[in-house]
């Protein structure tokens, strides 16, 4: 089985948020078990600048139509990471499109050109596999960004030799952010204007990726069971919860996993002491530095509580901070590590001057410190207005802090509530702030705590479980036509 791999973003080579984290860590997996993958990522600046000389120029380059000009596309590979018969990463370059600062636009918004950027990465995906020569079986896209290959796949690809009879999996990772652009992107997209109506990917009269990625792939998948039944409600469809319940046949839930051997509290790096569920102490030297290290004052003891995310309204971030003088008064230390939304930030910021002794913000991800923070944080707040899966809960509970989590998405299906952590269901302050109140409880009785520590720790949530489900949706999908 050839399967290609199409995102948008993929750690080690870029990365804004979780899509990077899924796309890179499947990617390993799946040439670990020795299968033929094949990684597309467009060559953006921050990647070039990370990886220098490990780029290797193959020397393909393709004229890729977008509307009625064609930009160029050169093929890159990355030094280390699979060859040209399997294995490989694709990195595809113009420096036009790609060699900015940011990947999908500034913090004020998105670039203007993203429908010209994501064509021209979805054509270059299957005009390189074209090129290439190589029979592929699957095409497994994520994401509005390479939403348009599916139904390229349908249509303008249909017959094309190498790619015509691949089988298309598209996995939404946020039905959110779907990809809306003005009319005249049916142009740039080379698709026919008959596709421009409200049964293909036409959307309240724009131009909709997403839904072109929904309309057109074989199979559709997305990051939670739960999640997979939200969105076919009209309160999480986003306006494609029609479209969804009717190609509710194609449509799964694959659980995200992590990769343990980057997280994994035994053998993290990042922190002063490693520990176990069954040796705990060095968790506790983690919570010391920690406090050092972010200035909170009092007794180490108290329990400490963090968030490391985007700063964002889907995130809870309103909650959190409308509840956090309360949480504080628990007797409670707390540590928020992201960035997000400018009136966040400064909300933020303003509370962390507030109380300089109890409340800690870092307003920019730093690795090493979300690893301290993890290791050293006793619970994890997740208070989201909606999560298709989440990954800081399953990070969190590795280490040993239980998350404090409102029930929805992949937290609904990730937590178990006094078990393995806390879940709420009403999303106020109120309902959160109880339930950080009934763990504080359970805390301050140290058996219990550490019982329910050590369950959480025992969780399987890698990824060998979840590419497994994707590998038997492909073998079905291929095997059904």
């Amino acid at each position: 089985m050839r399967i290609v791999l199409a995102a948008s973003e993929a750690v080690p080579f870029s990365k804004t948020g979780g899509l990077a984290d899924v796309a890179g860590t499947l990617y390993k997996e799946y040439i670990a078990r020795g299968i033929d993958v094949r990684l597309f990522v467009p060559l953006y600046q921050k990647t070039r600048e990370q990886f220098g000389s490990a780029l290797r120029n193959t020397g393909m380059t393709l004229d890729v139509p977008v509307g009625k000009a064609s930009r160029p596309c050169r093929v890159f590979t990355a030094e280390g990471y699979g060859s040209s018969d399997a294995g490989a990463v694709y990195l595809l370059d113009n420096e036009e499109l790609f060699d900015r600062e940011e990947l999908y636009g500034p913090p004020a918004g998105d670039y203007p050109d993203n429908d010209q950027r994501f064509t021209f990465f979805s054509r270059a995906i299957l005009d390189v596999c074209v090129r290439l020569g190589a029979p592929v079986d699957v095409v497994h896209c994520n994401d509005w960004q390479t939403g348009l290959v599916p139904l390229y796949l349908k249509t303008l690809y249909n017959n094309a030799p190498v790619v015509g009879k691949a089988l298309s999996v598209l996995t939404i990772h946020n039905l959110g952010y779907q990809g809306l652009f003005p009319p005249q992107t049916m142009e740039t997209t080379g698709l026919g204007p008959d596709l421009f109506n409200p049964g293909g990917i036409e959307f309240y009269g724009q131009v909709n990726f997403l839904k072109a990625g929904i309309v057109g792939a074989d199979i559709i998948t997305t990051v939670s069971r739960t999640y997979a039944e939200e969105i076919l409600t009209p309160e999480s469809g986003f306006g494609l919860d029609g479209l969804l319940s009717k190609r509710k046949l194609a449509l799964t839930g694959i659980l995200n996993g992590i990769d343990y051997n980057e997280w994994d509290p035994l053998a993290d790096p990042h922190l002063p002491q490693t520990y176990t569920k069954s040796a705990l102490t060095g968790k506790a030297a983690c919570k010391r530095a920690l406090m050092e290290q972010s200035g909170l004052k009092g007794d180490p003891s108290a329990p400490l509580i963090s968030f490391i995310g985007r700063l964002s309204a889907q995130k809870g971030v309103d909650l959190i901070a409308e509840a956090l003088p309360a949480l504080l008064k628990t007797g409670a230390k707390v540590i928020i590590i992201g960035r997000g939304d400018e009136r966040y930030l400064t909300l933020l910021q303003s509370l962390s001057e507030r109380f300089a002794d109890s409340f800690y913000f870092c307003p920019v991800f730093n690795e090493p410190l979300a690893h301290l923070t993890y290791a050293g944080s006793d619970m994890f707040l997740m208070p989201s207005l909606y999560e298709p899966c989440g990954l800081g809960q399953l990070i969190a509970m590795h280490y040993g802090a239980l998350p404090l989590a409102r029930k929805t998405g992949g937290l609904a299906d990730t937590v178990e509530d006094g078990v393995t952590g806390f879940l709420f269901s009403d999303y106020s302050a109120a309902a959160l702030i109880a339930a950080v109140q009934r763990a504080v409880s359970i805390y301050e009785r140290g058996k219990a705590w550490q019982g329910m520590v050590k369950k959480a720790m025992s969780r399987d949530f890698s990824w060998e479980n979840s590419a497994g489900r994707y590998l038997e949706l492909y073998t079905q999908g291929l095997t059904a036509r």
